[in-house]
């Protein structure tokens, strides 16, 4: 899904902050053409606040804002590939790519982030289980592969994987879209970028400079080059928190991924979401970079 001019998206992390909040900001931004997509997070504990404050389960609220928006493109940036099995979650979202009448964008990672405390409480209080970085990797290749046959292939198959194996799997009903919803994955690892070659529409690299961005980005084309992919073929995305009282620091970072290659923003809301703030974001973050 080759990408030359610019779109951006919202994000609002679904912890802290009510439902009606979070309903409230994505049906104003689904009336307001400049952002062209929105999206939240996947975590099961809050990963910033008070450590006991609410938080929503990502792929149930987006099922909902999904019946409740009409226009924008939506998504988790990025779903945990471990909080859920790959069969399972390919019905899960293609439910949402239903409900959304075709509008998922299907984001997922490896999970497992080892370099986040607060994130890794939430495998131990829910049962799940931590495995290493090199295994989670290893895994969210078999996953994407799954989900891939499962939201294409007519008939059931088996699959033998070192750390996937089904017997009998099949999807129906298929996504909306065809032959997929466009699959994107975050990071910015060797190893992670491998996976992003063979499996990605979109890639997001979190919490990059332009310097990263060129640097990683150069690794891509490589393992696009090796297993014979277009690298333009995989639009780059990057995700910028956004400050209301500094608009003008957010859109220098902007134009700076602009310069590196992207042309995929995800800009973060902080809650509480001041009024009108899916229109603020349109007229000082995006309207002067038009």
């Amino acid at each position: 899904m080759p990408q030359s001019t610019p779109s951006f998206g919202i994000m609002t992390a679904p912890m802290q902050v009510g439902y009606q909040d979070i309903v409230r900001v994505w049906q104003e931004a689904d009336g307001i053409p400049e952002i062209r997509h929105a999206w939240l997070f996947d975590h099961l504990f809050p990963i910033a606040g008070d450590t006991t404050g609410p938080i929503f389960e990502g792929w149930t609220l987006l099922s909902a804002l999904a019946a409740q928006t009409r226009r924008l493109r939506l998504g988790l940036l990025v779903t945990s590939n471990r909080f859920r099995p790959p069969a399972m979650l390919a019905k899960i979202a293609t439910t949402v790519d239903i409900v959304s009448g075709g509008r998922l964008d299907f984001g997922i990672g490896a999970g497992s982030r080892p370099g986040l405390p607060m994130a890794r409480r939430e495998y131990d209080a829910h049962g799940l289980p931590y495995h290493g970085f090199g295994s989670s990797v290893e895994s969210l290749d078999e996953a994407c592969t799954v989900i891939r046959r499962l939201w294409t292939e007519p008939e059931p198959f088996d699959f033998q994987g070192e750390h996937l194996r089904l017997s009998g799997a099949f999807g129906n009903p298929k996504p909306v879209q065809r032959p997929y919803p466009p699959i994107m994955i975050g990071g910015r690892s060797d190893a992670l970028l491998r996976v992003i070659a063979e499996h990605a529409d979109l890639w997001n690299i979190p919490g990059a400079d332009t310097a990263d961005i060129a640097e990683r980005t150069a690794l891509l084309d490589r393992y696009c080059a090796a297993i014979d992919r277009d690298p333009d073929s995989i639009v780059r995305s990057t995700f910028l928190p956004v400050s209301y009282d500094r608009p003008g620091a957010v859109r220098a970072a902007i134009a700076q991924a602009l310069e590196a290659g992207i042309r995929h923003f995800v800009l973060g809301l902080e809650s509480p979401y001041p009024a009108g703030v899916a229109q603020w974001v349109a007229d000082e973050l995006i309207a002067p970079l038009s």
